[in-house]
């Protein structure tokens, strides 16, 4: 069995307390079901705290976990290949399983769930992996295309119902569409519109089939070895993400709706790869800094703990809940965040100190082991 690499579970615990930095807006301003474009209209406001929040977290947290994903598949599309057992195999079963606890998360916690779309993404990217290098670079160049024809065509549709609304004259406001008050009633609309909440699960799938790919290309060239080869990609990373990711996502203080749409959906992987870069540079230079071990716990138990965030989010500003929705300022928001954060950390210290996996990874192992069992028989 191979040494299980340390700053992967660094980088996936990262990136999943840096996903509740994004999601944790959505859940505090609850009572707008399209929560994104009212955090946009938030930026273009001028609050200073949350564009800084937009420019470092929103989007790239979420592409980071989307790449960590991908090193994910490449690790057992390599153990496969030492066990000399088909690809991609049990592996399916793996993505059947995420698929479902996506949707039972969607439907049950969270509408802006992204394991669904990540079961969907693996199951194209398995079969690409398959097919060798050169499909891989391949299936990067096509998804990487569609990615950017689809960026485009939703934006010239944005600038289309920009200039239709500059046109109406009538003068009326919009009503706002707000949240069912129970937790019923929400499990209810999310079902009864499910295609509607879904539409971005939808439509980045090629981007995530981009960082997916991308992933399983950093895992084989080296990146997240602690080695001269390493070192090496990971200081080209650097600069990219200095010189080119920090910059463009910069343009997030622009006030317009378009420019911070750009950055988020075509920018924030610039600054992601920037994370791993300086993130590997760091733990090789402060190997003994406890940090490390927080999001090391985190990491060990991903599923669970981005599961968990959102249960808790929700039991704090949903109006079944306490109800905080709406009710928090920015700076309120952030310390939110961060005292989740610590909380997930030690629960899944003690997770892992007492059953050594999370609930959700015990569930799956589990359930994985009776199917591999009952085809084995």
């Amino acid at each position: 069995m191979k040494e299980r690499i340390r700053l992967l579970d660094i980088l996936r615990g990262f990136a999943i307390l840096g996903t509740l930095g994004t999601n944790v807006w959505f859940f505090a301003y609850t009572g707008d079901t399209f929560a994104t474009d009212q955090i946009a209209d938030e930026y273009e406001n001028g609050s200073f705290l949350e564009s800084l929040v937009s420019m470092f977290v929103y989007g790239k947290m979420l592409s980071l976990l989307t790449i960590m994903f991908g090193v994910g598949l490449e690790l057992k599309y390599q153990q496969a290949k030492r066990k000399n057992t088909p690809w991609p195999g049990t592996y399916l079963w793996i993505l059947l399983f995420l698929f479902i606890e996506g949707f039972v998360h969607y439907a049950l916690v969270m509408e802006y769930d992204v394991l669904m779309s990540y079961a969907v993404t693996g199951l194209l990217v398995a079969y690409i992996v398959r097919g060798g290098s050169r499909r891989i670079k391949k299936g990067m160049i096509f998804s990487g295309v569609i990615h950017l024809l689809v960026m485009s065509c939703l934006m010239l549709y944005s600038l289309s119902e920009m200039e239709s609304a500059s046109d109406d004259q009538s003068g009326e406001p919009e009503l706002e569409e707000q949240l069912p008050e129970t937790w019923i009633s929400q499990v209810q609309e999310r079902l009864q519109y499910f295609f509607m909440y879904r539409e971005e699960a939808i439509f980045i799938l090629p981007m995530n089939t981009f960082l997916f790919l991308l992933g399983v290309r950093m895992m084989r060239a080296g990146v997240f070895y602690a080695n001269e080869r390493g070192q090496s990609l990971r200081q080209i990373l650097f600069r990219i993400g200095l010189w080119v990711g920090l910059p463009l996502n910069a343009l997030v203080f622009v006030p317009n709706d378009l420019v911070e749409f750009v950055v988020r959906y075509v920018f924030s992987p610039f600054l992601s790869i920037f994370y791993i870069a300086v993130i590997a540079k760091l733990l090789a230079r402060k190997e003994p800094w406890f940090i490390w071990t927080w999001f090391e716990y985190v990491g060990k138990m991903a599923l669970s703990c981005y599961i968990l965030q959102n249960v808790i989010c929700s039991i704090l500003f949903y109006s079944w809940g306490l109800g905080l929705g709406g009710q928090i300022n920015a700076p309120l928001i952030v310390l939110a965040w961060l005292l989740i954060s610590l909380l997930q950390i030690a629960i899944s210290a003690v997770c892992l100190k007492v059953w050594r996996i999370g609930p959700m990874e015990y569930i799956r192992s589990r359930a994985l082991r009776r199917v591999t069992m009952k085809q084995a028989s």
